[in-house]
């Protein structure tokens, strides 16, 4: 056991089973397969697989966990087996099918996937996973109800209005649909006083919601999916690690003389992009400087509007994460005020201004925003799995704490 670099469990989740396969890497880079088994996606199989992990392991190397993010399925295990002190990583499905297609696979069953994973886990060094804190969780939890209820009373509207104008009507089926709007109304309601009773609860949080307010467009469900989905923007080091976690950062297809059709990834969370997609409409509208600016500026280009309101949603949630993270109140017109000299050293210190660019990213030739080359990096520990998983917060509010 001497030889061993380290030890990897692949677990691959399903709504009822546990299918395992334990690995090892040894000094000369070889990967073995010591053991595999299935268990119940139980507490009770989480016990046998524990007990089964410790009598496989070899004792003083290094071991991790990895695992698919299935769904909500591999969420009480990775909280199980992270309580007892393991490392374990989630995954995204997507990365881990494009790994397994690497590897030369021709078929594909939950056995030659979990030892695509412990391979997977030994060959890379991947992020560990961190649980959300529980009001995090619930906030999420409020957050995508109220948007699903949203969905659904639209459709009910919708169905309402073709009912409305079509050649026949019947009266059960229309008021089964009012019935309907009403419960969803009701229920609506209940889940936005939930949500600003949550957000509103310590008071240092409720402060920066409130300069978060500020900006024309932005509303209390906008602040709430945000910083549900990105766990109070915990461990969003530099902006191009948020943007790409949101699915803003821009994807190219070049290749010698042929430049194909440059857009963004829109590899992660949706939640954000469709939270983000009416206050850009809104802060164009009603004249919001720094956006109005930006729109203008990309149609004067060429640009199609619906490409000039993208660039708007990502320059919000930028600003957004800056007034945060920095605890600043929003000041429309701070591009237009004179900036005196000791504050010019602030702000290439904070490497950042409130419109998301630093002074380090501007040509002076052209005065446009170059590139950064971070933007296209993943935050760590959050494009892993749908849960979003991130490390706890230590900024102020009861809402980041666990309990």
């Amino acid at each position: 056991m001497k030889n061993l670099l380290c030890q990897n469990l692949g677990v691959d989740v399903s709504k009822d089973a546990l299918e395992v396969v334990f690995s090892t890497l040894d000094m000369e880079r070889r990967v073995k397969v010591k053991a595999s088994r299935k268990f119940s996606n139980t507490p009770t199989g989480f016990r046998q697989l524990q007990r089964w992990l410790e009598s496989k392991r070899a004792a003083g190397v290094e071991l991790r966990l990895l695992m698919e993010a299935t769904g909500v399925y591999y969420e009480q295990l990775a909280w199980c087996l992270h309580g007892e002190g393991y490392q374990v990583s989630v995954l995204l499905p997507t990365k881990a099918k494009r790994y397994l297609q690497a590897l030369g696979n021709k078929s594909k069953n939950d056995s030659i996937d979990a030892r695509g994973l412990a391979q997977m886990g030994l060959e890379q060094r991947l992020e560990l996973w961190q649980p959300l804190s529980k009001n995090i969780y619930r906030l999420r939890l409020l957050t995508r109800q109220l948007e699903d209820f949203t969905n659904q009373r639209t459709v009910c509207l919708n169905q309402l209005h073709a009912l409305h104008h079509g050649a026949l009507q019947v009266r059960q089926v229309e008021k089964n649909l009012k019935k309907l709007v009403r419960v969803l109304d009701k229920s609506l309601q209940e889940l936005e006083e939930a949500i600003r009773e949550l957000l509103y609860q310590d008071p240092l949080l409720s402060e920066r919601v409130d300069r978060m307010l500020a900006i024309k467009g932005v509303g209390l469900k906008t602040v709430a999916v945000l910083l549900a989905e990105t766990n109070g923007f915990a461990t969003f080091e530099r902006q191009g690690q948020l943007v790409s976690y949101a699915g803003y950062d821009v994807v190219e297809h070049q290749s010698g003389q042929r430049a194909g059709r440059t857009r963004i990834s829109k590899k992660g969370n949706a939640h954000i992009r469709r939270a983000l997609h009416m206050p850009a409409l809104v802060a164009v509208r009603f004249g919001e400087p720094v956006f109005t600016a930006l729109y203008e500026r990309l149609v004067k280009k060429g640009k199609a509007k619906m490409q000039a309101y993208v660039a708007v949603q990502r320059k919000l949630l930028v600003l957004l994460w800056t007034l945060w993270r920095k605890n600043e109140a929003y000041d429309p017109h701070y591009r237009q005020q004179p900036a005196e000299p000791e504050k010019n050293i602030l702000i290439q210190e904070a490497g950042a201004s409130l419109s998301g660019v630093s002074a380090a990213d501007k040509d002076p030739r052209t005065e446009e925003t170059r590139p950064r080359a971070a933007e296209k990096e993943i935050a760590p520990a959050q494009a892993r799995a749908t849960q979003d998983e991130l490390p706890l917060p230590v900024g102020p509010g009861a809402l980041f704490q666990v309990e």
